[in-house]
């Protein structure tokens, strides 16, 4: 999708009801509950027959209208809203999943992706399998009939492995079940992840969407496309839904666990998409072109950035994301002990967690998202102790260049 079909579908989405004032932007409705005039009304309201909003952890008319500009924009078929990456995860997980099912992934996993997988949906009897997504062998032989999804991050963070995601998709079609990706990495206006085989996105919008750590909040894009027969609490609906898969997730899942997104924070991230592709495509730039002149310098023992030629997974890269695959870097030293000092010296690099900021923000991940685990577990996932992870934001290249110049100087 180029900028400008983004541009016009984003902008010129409709309101599902004229407002009163003519109002450019959406407004916040703090409501919570909606009055109607007759018990017919509401009768029909609550039970699905109409698209009235009844109560706002079930829909929000601001909530619904950043969840419909979303879905003009990707041409999903389903879109919801919650409050952070990780609801969107745990949501889609409890709609596919049941007890003695299991779900196939990688070790190369975010920290509460990993954390959520192996004790929480592990405790409710859904079995984690993990394989290298980069072995197509592997992959095939670890999904078989109980299985509710393949789930891949489309960049891992922090190893910047890349699988190629449509030969995971003709896979997981072939085995009957739903490719599910993390696509918080590169944004929806500049990669179309259903094209290469994706049937379900899920995403942090607290990222690059928000607009600048404005907000919380997290997406489910589903584009109804996968073969739904086969998960046991979604067969009921097969024959009534174009995705039983959304219909569940809405009508049960998404309630009952309540974790909605707010119409503030709606509000503010429906402002972010109109901003999104002019920001990425700075902060994805600069990104580049700093790793290119990160590997200049002697202190810095590896640059991984996978639009880089040389990178492993440079092809790969090139062909899903383009040219610039992203706006994080790693980079490794020789040692905790030298990463340590190297943060504590930075004057412009903000040490905080967090990705896509307007401000550059770094961080150990070894000792900060992954600093509950066991050094195991951490060897097990390929976390070094010698990496650093870049954010990079708004500011010029050859400021971030001198700061990491300074920092690095003993």
């Amino acid at each position: 999708m180029n900028e400008k079909e983004y541009e016009t579908k984003l902008l010129s989405t409709p309101y599902p009801k004229r407002d009163a004032y003519g109002a450019l932007s959406m407004p916040v409705y703090h409501a919570l509950a909606y009055e109607f005039s007759t018990a017919e009304e509401m009768e029909a309201a609550f039970s699905g027959r109409t698209e009235e909003h009844t109560y706002s952890r079930v829909t929000n008319p601001t909530v619904q209208y950043f969840e419909e500009r979303v879905k003009r924009a990707t041409g999903a078929y389903g879109v919801t809203a919650l409050n952070s990456g990780m609801a969107a995860i745990s949501n889609t997980f409890i709609t596919l999943a049941w007890s003695g099912s299991n779900l196939v992934t990688s070790r190369h996993l975010f920290g509460n992706t990993y954390s959520f997988f192996v004790k929480t949906l592990n405790a409710f009897g859904v079995e984690v399998r993990f394989c290298d997504l980069t072995n197509l062998e592997e992959v095939a032989e670890a999904i078989d009939e109980r299985t509710c999804g393949l789930f891949v991050e489309v960049i891992t963070n922090p190893q910047m492995e890349v699988a190629d995601l449509e030969q995971l998709g003709r896979i997981a079609h072939n085995k009957h079940v739903p490719l599910i990706a993390d696509t918080t990495i590169v944004p929806f206006p500049i990669f179309r992840a259903v094209d290469f085989g994706v049937d379900i996105e899920v995403v942090s919008s607290t990222k690059y969407i928000s607009g600048g750590a404005t907000s919380l909040g997290g997406l489910i894009i589903d584009y109804g496309l996968f073969d739904q027969y086969r998960a046991p609490l979604l067969q009921a609906l097969a024959d009534s839904s174009r995705s039983p898969f959304h219909t569940r997730l809405r009508k049960e899942v998404h309630r009952n666990l309540g974790a909605y997104m707010t119409p503030e924070v709606a509000y503010v991230q429906s402002i972010g998409l109109e901003t999104l592709p002019v920001r990425f495509e700075r902060q994805a730039a600069a990104c580049k072109e700093l790793a290119g002149k990160l590997q200049s310098l002697p202190e810095i023992q590896g640059v991984n950035y996978t639009g880089l030629k040389g990178n492993p997974f440079y092809e790969v890269s090139k062909k899903q994301f383009g040219d610039y695959p992203g706006a994080m870097l790693t980079f490794d030293l020789e040692s905790k002990e030298r990463c340590f000092g190297f943060l504590n010296k930075l004057k412009l690099i903000r040490r905080a967690t967090n990705l896509f900021d307007n401000r550059s923000l770094i961080i150990h991940p070894a000792s900060t998202i992954f600093g509950t685990f066991t050094a195991g577990q951490r060897e097990m996932m390929d976390v070094k102790e010698t990496t650093i992870r870049l954010s990079v934001g708004l500011e010029s290249v050859d400021s971030l260049f001198g700061d990491i110049r300074q920092a690095l100087a003993r």
